[in-house]
């Protein structure tokens, strides 16, 4: 498989408009799922015309294609596979992240039961930016011999573990909320929490920042609009 520039102009510039698209749909009314779902399901035949997985099967098989499909991308290049900078980035934090999301954090979790709908789109997504992002690093990626040396490499890493950290810790948090079985949404309190209401979004923001700070590519960048249009309405929406 050959680099095509144009592939990841238009890739990138989908993902991008589907960020504004997002943020324009979302940035009143917030997500149905999580904790804004209960009220939209108390609705008169609303709660029966969803269905739902638990969070732990639907969290697994939602963030699997985010992980898998760069894994194969470098499974499938000719070796040597890590020599090129570019795989060894996307290996060790984008598929570190997923690897995290998928094989704890899906196991770790009590929320509530997930949509089928926002599940598949969800699905969809990974499968998209995994690609996206993989494609991108495996193929297309060249950087100089010294970008471990550069500002933004150094710097963009520090925030990528620095924004990662704070996620993690912000979930523990969560799970410590909910005890076993129950559903309730309760305010968490400790961490950053005590500073921002969706330290957990904040956490996640950080780190894909991070990310297209460390690797400087507009697949990268386009992630991270994505995310801050994705993430931060439903950090607004919790805070109110």
């Amino acid at each position: 498989m050959e680099c095509s520039p144009y592939l990841v102009m238009a890739l990138s510039s989908t993902l991008i408009a589907l960020g504004m698209l997002i943020l324009w749909r979302y940035g009143h009314t917030p997500t149905r799922y999580g904790k804004h779902a209960e009220a939209w399901e108390k609705q008169p035949g609303q709660g029966r015309r969803r269905l739902h997985l638990p969070a732990k099967c639907a969290w697994f098989l939602q963030e699997l294609p985010a992980f898998l499909v760069p894994a194969l991308l470098l499974a499938l290049r000719s070796p040597p596979r890590f020599a090129p900078l570019g795989c060894r980035l996307l290996g060790s934090m984008f598929c570190g992240h997923y690897f995290h999301r998928t094989f704890i954090y899906s196991l770790l979790t009590r929320g509530r039961p997930f949509p089928l709908r926002t599940l598949l789109s969800g699905m969809l997504f990974c499968v998209y930016n995994g690609f996206l992002q993989g494609y991108y690093m495996v193929y297309c990626a060249e950087y100089p011999d010294d970008w471990c040396n550069d500002i933004r490499f150094t710097s963009g890493i520090l925030l990528f573990l620095f924004g990662m950290g704070i996620n993690i810790h912000s979930d523990f948090l969560l799970r410590q909320l909910r005890k076993p079985g129950e559903l309730t949404y309760k305010i968490p309190q400790g961490g950053l929490f005590v500073y921002v209401s969706g330290a957990n979004f904040f956490g996640e923001i950080l780190e894909w920042v991070g990310y297209a700070i460390a690797t400087w590519c507009l697949p990268a960048f386009a992630f991270a609009l994505f995310t801050v249009c994705f993430v931060g309405p439903r950090a607004y929406h919790h805070h109110r």
